[in-house]
């Protein structure tokens, strides 16, 4: 079993940062692929970022991208969402998520196999 807990959620004007955080229980984090998702009210749950076990590989959905940056510390089982000139549009609850059996479809929801509570992400105009 894997617990991801999230944190660095809050309130931000645009144009603002924040640095998301999830951390993860057990002792294979090096063996997971992890995704940032979003899911806005009224919308679909989306793929937001994606990282590979050694952060060798990173993925982003475009809307982010030079905006977002996705890493991870896996001596502190840990992975990071930095974002950066948030807009109004980023506002969400904001979902960590393990891989544990990587296929290639990091941008699916359905490829991850644990997910965190989420951490709400407020963007003021």
């Amino acid at each position: 079993q894997v617990q991801l807990v999230e944190s660095g959620g809050g309130l931000v004007q645009a144009g603002g940062s924040l640095r998301l955080s999830c951390a993860a229980s057990g002792r294979s984090f090096t063996r997971y692929y992890m995704g940032w998702f979003r899911q806005a009210p009224g919308k679909e749950r989306e793929f937001v970022a994606a990282i590979s076990w050694s952060a060798g590989n990173t993925y982003y959905v475009d809307f982010v991208k030079g905006r977002f940056t996705i890493s991870r510390d896996n001596a502190k089982n840990t992975v990071y969402l930095q974002m950066n000139s948030l807009k109004p549009e980023d506002t969400a609850v904001y979902y960590c998520a393990a891989d544990i059996n990587y296929s290639g479809n990091y941008r699916n929801g359905i490829e991850y196999d644990y997910w965190g509570q989420g951490t709400q992400v407020t963007v003021s105009s």
